[in-house]
């Protein structure tokens, strides 16, 4: 495992600071599967490993995935629905996650895996929130002990990806209501966006940015002349939309805090990564420095941020399944 401060140090520094999480949390459980599946999380963390040989965009993805499955209907595994039987309407096939969201495959596999040690036993919404701690720690960034227990559903809900999951080309005032309206707040927002350390985004995703932002026949002021200059080579205003772009280009695939150094330096990628810095007057601006500036508080809070967002509306006790496929409802 790649890491910048002693990692040693660091896990043990978070284990401590989230252990009264584990204690006043009723619903999940760090050691739920203690019993029933206690191989579970090496199980996760070595499919993703063997994944990682062929595809180093993996962990990101993945990453990504326990995200957009959270902000819809809470942490329950929607997102994996495949559109048959009673799924009308994927979330797959949402404007969010349409062409876009990836991975799916070694969720698959990681389930297959899982399946063949522990059957019927670890929902697909926790094999999810696994995956991302392992992808994070694989890369060079924080563990954490994630809270297990929660259980899937069995409807998807394409409309309120379409509305729920924040968008890379709204304001910060939109981005903060919708991180509000699933209980998580400002320092969760810039935590969990330095999720974007690693990872790809497509032409088509900023460049309003490069040409004609907001309307104005400009590229966005807030760009970097230089880094404008690269992106705009990058993607042509009417070039293929789809081309992939590093979130991070000083350090493509590892999750470190250069995300936060690069705000400073007007060369976040998306509209709404820099808007966390250049927004005049906006709570978020202090954050992004001390993030800048220290990546052990960084790694601290995105820990303790990704336990936030894990525990969003989390299906438990009798509700839902354990689906024996994630891509589809039991008997269907």
């Amino acid at each position: 495992m790649l890491c910048y401060t002693p990692c040693s140090l660091l896990k043990g520094t978070i284990f401590l600071a989230l252990t009264f999480i584990y204690q006043s949390n009723a619903q999940l459980s760090s050691t739920f599967y203690s019993n029933t599946c206690p191989n579970v999380s090496s199980i996760v963390s070595n499919v993703i490993q063997q994944a990682l040989q062929s595809d180093t965009r993996i962990t990101a993805s993945l990453t990504r995935l326990h995200f957009h499955d959270c902000f819809v209907n809470g942490c329950d595994a929607s997102l994996l629905l495949d559109q048959s039987g009673n799924i009308t309407q994927s979330e797959k096939n949402a404007t969010p996650n349409n062409n876009s969201a990836r991975g799916f495959g070694v969720v698959d596999s990681i389930k297959t895996a899982v399946e063949n040690s522990c059957p019927g036993v670890v929902s697909c919404a926790d094999i999810l929130a696994l995956a991302a701690e392992a992808s994070v720690s694989l890369a060079g960034g924080p563990s954490w002990n994630v809270l297990l227990g929660r259980r899937d559903s069995l409807i998807a809900n394409q409309s309120g990806a379409n509305s729920s999951i924040p968008s890379p080309t709204e304001s910060l005032a939109n981005i903060t209501a919708k991180f509000s309206a699933v209980g998580l707040n400002t320092t969760d927002l810039v935590a969990l966006s330095g999720a974007h350390t690693f990872g790809r985004a497509q032409c088509r995703f900023f460049n309003q940015r490069l040409f004609n932002f907001s309307g104005t026949g400009s590229p966005d002021p807030t760009l970097n002349s230089t880094f404008l200059s690269t992106l705009q080579q990058k993607c042509p205003q009417n070039g293929n939309g789809t081309t992939l772009n590093n979130l991070d280009p000083s350090s493509i695939d590892t999750f470190d805090n250069n995300y936060y150094a690069n705000l400073l330096t007007n060369q976040g990628l998306l509209q709404t990564d820099q808007e966390l810095f250049s927004t005049n007057g906006s709570a978020t601006i202090s954050i992004v420095n001390n993030f800048a500036n220290n990546q052990t508080e960084f790694f601290q809070a995105f820990a303790q941020s990704m336990i936030n967002m894990g525990n969003i509306n989390p299906l438990t006790g009798n509700q839902g399944e354990i689906r024996s496929d994630c891509k589809k409802v039991n008997g269907s």
